[in-house]
């Protein structure tokens, strides 16, 4: 689904570390180590996260495609080491040990575990967790940290809010006035990213109770992004249209499980009157005096606020386990128990930031073009519709 940029990720969650390749964007883009940390600060936060980061201090360093602090239009590639592979170099050894390894045999529920091993005829679950773990989004992460910087210095911005974790719900309404900048500075001071204060403490309690039982919650992430210009996707392909994309890389998150732009599961109970955004003209440029389309129509941008919403389930791996069957012998047992987090929506959401910094990107570029970040500057300017 990605047509100008690619980026490839590489590595396992108790490995020496992450690797991680972009190509395909322009020479000339302002980019540092500090940036990327940033991103990866935001992801290591949240109510609910288990011990792994507190021993993780995640930085990359920028080891390839950049230059005197400019992106070079060669492929970028970032390194990140695990701090934790101290702990994990017999178990996770690259050469053959002599060393005896307690194999993983109990797959857990809801988890990659199973498929992944009759996938792959592995005989110990560990082969499959690995890299189905959640830690591979840090190099994501840093990845698109890059496609960010490069959105931002075109006025593009990407924000995201908890609306909801349980069954507890934060109504509030993102104050039109506020910037994405502005959003994300305040959600990223709550330590379950809500806007509502009360909610947050229930937000809170919701995510104890489930850990002190020995359970997880899940929640809904709202996604947003502004300065969108006309066009961005097309109509005229299946694989080009924006939302298609988008959900595409969304998608692939770990424990996502539903996408909507706008208010779209309720437009089944809607009439066509109360679902589509009227048309206006304020004497320089096309209004809508409502957004239910979220920012796309037809596959493409309609240069309104790009509003998603994202629904992630509860983390599989649980501190007191659900049944399974050992691999080996078929006997009934409990599954697996991994060190995990309780609630990892927080979390999830800046990943979430990330992946559609990746897609939006890759549309940009395709629209507009250029191997420098001059000449992309001065075709959006020349052609650029808002």
């Amino acid at each position: 689904m990605m047509q100008k940029i690619q980026f490839l990720t590489a590595g396992e969650s108790h490995g020496k570390g992450l690797l991680g390749i972009i190509e395909g964007l322009p020479a000339g883009l302002e980019i540092d180590e500090s940036f990327i940390a940033k991103q990866l600060i935001r992801r290591q936060q949240g109510y609910g996260r288990g011990k792994r980061m507190q021993i993780e201090k995640d930085h990359a360093e920028i080891y390839t495609g950049v230059r005197f602090g400019k992106s070079l239009g060669s492929p970028i590639g970032l390194i990140l080491p695990n701090k934790d592979w101290e702990n994990w170099q017999i178990k996770m050894s690259v050469e053959p040990i002599e060393e005896e390894v307690k194999t993983i045999t109990l797959p857990r529920p809801g988890h990659a575990d199973l498929a992944g091993i009759q996938k792959f005829g592995f005989q110990d679950i560990r082969n499959v967790l690995e890299r189905s773990s959640a830690r591979e989004t840090a190099m994501r992460v840093a990845l698109a940290a890059i496609c960010r910087k490069l959105l931002e210095s075109l006025n593009i911005h990407i924000a995201s809010r908890i609306i909801s974790i349980h069954d507890v719900i934060d109504n509030t309404i993102v104050p039109p006035e506020l910037s994405m900048p502005e959003l994300n500075t305040l959600v990223d001071k709550s330590p379950v990213r809500c806007l509502d204060s009360n909610a947050e403490s229930n937000m809170i309690s919701a995510i104890k109770k489930a850990s002190d039982s020995g359970d997880s919650v899940g929640g809904v992430i709202q996604l947003m992004a502004t300065g969108l210009p006309y066009g961005l996707g097309s109509y005229t392909h299946w694989q080009r249209k924006l939302h298609a994309r988008i959900s595409a890389v969304i998608m692939s998150i770990n424990a996502f499980k539903g996408i909507e732009f706008g208010p779209a599961f309720e437009y089944g109970h809607r009439l066509g009157s109360e679902t589509h955004d009227e048309i206006g003209w304020d004497g320089k440029n096309f209004s809508r005096y409502t957004n239910h389309a979220g920012g796309i129509e037809g596959g493409m941008s309609n240069a309104q606020p790009l509003d998603i919403r994202l629904v992630m389930k509860p983390i599989p791996t649980l501190i007191k386990p659900l049944r399974s069957v050992d691999i080996h012998t078929k006997e009934p047992k409990s599954a697996h128990k991994e060190r995990t987090d309780s609630c990892a929506v927080p979390a999830a959401s800046i990943v979430a930031e990330a992946m559609l910094a990746f897609a939006l990107t890759d549309a940009l570029l395709e629209k507009f073009g250029g191997d420098s970040m001059d000449q992309l500057t001065q075709h959006i300017r020349a052609t650029g519709k808002w």
